[in-house]
């Protein structure tokens, strides 16, 4: 059978195993697929050591996703716009980095939350790496506006040098928390408050009504972010969503067969 793992550390919590098992049931694929506790200063070793198994690919977690972007031969555009990388492709050229958080997120607010991106304006909290992965996907669907804010201005600022030729004129900028302006159709958490039960410090005014407020963690219980966006009119989505989903694209590019997320999704939402 082809092998897959995710590498992280800590990894006990991951709950691709399961994911990946459902789509290889599902799809009728044929492979094993296990969590690998990488050591902190060991993480090429391990990778190394699992291709000499017959490794096929890997998902990496926190907190290998720069390193794994280093280690690749070749990185996919995505992975290279994200400059992290959460999916190693183990081929006869080498290992070939690729980045599927920003395209799990996507499809999650566009296809289970049916909230087109297009033509809409979005409010990005964040500017780090999990921001960072998400900002080409979203500006491949047209937004009218893409506002970065972030802590640190000048963080919000390289993402917006960097992103800005593949932006229309005017579509991404970047400010400070206190200098959001206006209300937005959706809003993304990308800061790790929720980690520590804390709130972007954000006006109410920023969620329009109906807007959809998305967290990137999730929980069994909503997110203090989440709880502040329905309580101003929000629609709100967790980051469960984001992981089935950023799983499938893995699972297609390993597999070439994309499963359906769906039923994945809810029996894993049943868990919590």
């Amino acid at each position: 059978m082809d092998k897959y793992c995710v590498f992280g550390n800590p990894i006990a919590h991951s709950k691709s195993p399961e994911i990946h098992a459902a789509y290889a049931a599902q799809t009728g694929q044929q492979l094993t697929y296990e969590k690998r506790l990488a050591p902190i200063d060991g993480f090429a070793q391990a990778v190394h050591a699992f291709i000499a198994e017959g490794g096929k690919g890997a998902n990496v977690t926190v907190p290998f996703k720069l390193e794994a972007h280093k280690l690749a031969n070749a990185l996919t555009v995505r992975a290279q716009a994200a400059g992290a990388v959460n999916t190693l492709i183990f081929s006869e050229d080498g290992i070939i980095g690729d980045n599927t958080d920003g395209a799990g997120l996507v499809t999650d607010i566009v296809a289970n939350a049916q909230t087109p991106i297009g033509g809409k304006r979005v409010l990005l909290l964040g500017a780090g790496g999990a921001a960072r992965g998400v900002v080409l996907p979203i500006l491949e669907h047209r937004p009218s506006a893409l506002v970065i804010a972030n802590r640190t201005v000048a963080t919000a600022e390289a993402l917006v040098e960097q992103f800005a030729a593949l932006a229309g004129e005017g579509v991404l900028s970047a400010c400070g928390f206190a200098g959001i302006e206006g209300s937005f159709d959706i809003i993304i958490n990308a800061t790790s408050a929720s980690l520590s039960a804390d709130l972007p410090p954000v006006p109410p005014a920023v969620f329009k009504p109906g807007a959809l407020a998305l967290d990137m963690m999730y929980g069994k219980e909503p997110t203090v972010f989440m709880q502040f966006a329905a309580a101003h009119g929000a629609q709100t989505r967790d980051g469960l969503g984001m992981l089935v989903e950023q799983a499938a694209e893995a699972f297609l590019a390993w597999r070439a067969v994309r499963p359906a997320t769906g039923d994945v999704l809810s029996a894993l939402r049943a868990k919590l």
